[in-house]
């Protein structure tokens, strides 16, 4: 029987089709998030006045519900390093598919701001660094934690929800989407709200600002392997089968 992904999807599936899908979702994830903050960074109006950390959060969080209905049962829909290889260390999925999960989602998010680029111009690119995120008024240190913190928070309910035989499917899309809300909510007014490095690396390669790169990196991956770790090691194995009680 072929090894299931999240949203019961084959990992023994076409690799093209799967890495294909998960291009196409990372663009659409990003594009919809950093459009938002580049909108808002010109002073275009969303929704009436020009948006703030609400909107942005709102953004992220609205899309990746959908992308996860659309396009999780196709490839598992990572759209996220992190949670690719958060999935690798816990045995969630094989190391062998990685690069090309990843490859595809950091193509996605860099076409995804060279479109935004071509839309609004020069000034998406140099006043508004096409959404890249950054380090705002605390040390470099405090940002790697917040970015390991809400990462966490993001990897751990996609651990419960999407690999857990225990949880009720019917919420997955939304319960990983509501907690990149939150992450984004409450990270975004002072590192950006990143939670996945494809995310922040496809503006910023094409900004051509790599200000606190290694953050992004670093701390959705730690944030992510952490919880990963404890949910399928501690949590996913807390309640013995029925069998066993």
């Amino acid at each position: 029987m072929p090894q299931k992904g999240l949203y019961g999807s084959a990992l023994s599936a076409n690799l093209v089709r799967s890495s294909l899908t998960e291009f196409i979702g990372t663009f659409f994830l990003v594009a919809v998030g950093t459009g938002v903050v580049i909108e808002t960074a010109l002073g275009r109006p969303i929704a009436g006045e020009p948006a703030g950390s609400l909107g942005i959060a709102l953004a992220f969080g609205l899309v990746l519900v959908v992308l996860a209905n659309v396009f999780g049962h196709v490839s598992g829909a990572h759209f996220n390093p992190a949670v690719t290889l958060s999935l690798a260390v816990t045995r969630q999925f094989p190391w062998r598919t990685v690069s090309f999960y990843i490859l595809a989602q950091l193509v996605g998010a860099i076409c995804a701001s060279l479109m935004w680029w071509a839309i609004l111009g020069n000034a998406a690119r140099t006043t508004a660094k096409l959404g890249a995120t950054y380090p705002t008024g605390i040390s470099s240190g405090a940002a790697l934690i917040v970015e390991i913190v809400v990462t966490f928070l993001l990897v751990i309910t996609i651990m419960s929800v999407a690999t857990d035989e225990r949880a009720d499917p019917a919420t997955t899309g939304l319960s990983i989407g509501l907690a990149l809300f939150v992450g984004v909510l409450v990270a975004g007014p002072i590192t950006g709200g990143s939670l996945n490095p494809a995310r922040t690396l496809g503006p910023m390669i094409v900004a051509g600002d790599f200000t606190g790169w290694w953050i992004y990196i670093l701390g959705p991956i730690v944030g992510g392997v952490l919880a990963a770790w404890l949910y399928q090691y501690q949590f996913k194995r807390a309640v013995p089968p029925p069998d066993e009680a």
